[in-house]
């Protein structure tokens, strides 16, 4: 995904996870006493942010709740693993989905991505760098 979008040298930690883990890390770290499918820790955000300027940051996905998403949605598991690993990505870009307008270009933009890594495409990062994100 990150050769998609011309970012061949970034790098991002990926932990696949339980519910109860991903729970633990919602209510600590967002306030959020329930388990969600998946978690963004950007790296460039708040303190300390951009010390290593290649590492963008750690991805969280909830093995628990992408099979039964996926089964929710009549998806083969890895076809959801995929979207939550691209709608982390943009959040570690800074992409966010607070109101309906940031939610249509994130959800535009994670559908690129996913077609792009699955064909092993390259996705125009100016379609990504130029969306509208969060300050």
């Amino acid at each position: 995904m990150l050769a998609a979008i011309r970012m061949e040298q970034a790098e991002v930690s990926i932990l696949l996870c339980d519910d109860e883990t991903i729970h633990q890390l919602n209510r600590d770290y967002r306030g959020k006493d329930r388990p969600t499918d998946v978690l963004a820790f950007a790296m460039r955000e708040g303190e300390g942010g951009g010390v290593q300027p290649s590492m963008l940051g750690d991805i969280v996905i909830s093995i628990d709740t992408t099979r039964r998403q996926a089964h929710e949605r009549g998806l083969a598991i890895v076809e959801e693993a995929t979207f939550l690993l691209a709608h982390g990505l943009l959040h570690l870009l800074g992409y966010d989905h607070r109101d309906e307008d940031e939610r249509r270009v994130m959800m535009a933009l994670t559908d690129g991505l996913r077609a792009a890594a699955r064909r092993g495409r390259v996705v125009d990062k100016s379609a990504v760098a130029g969306a509208p994100r969060r300050s």
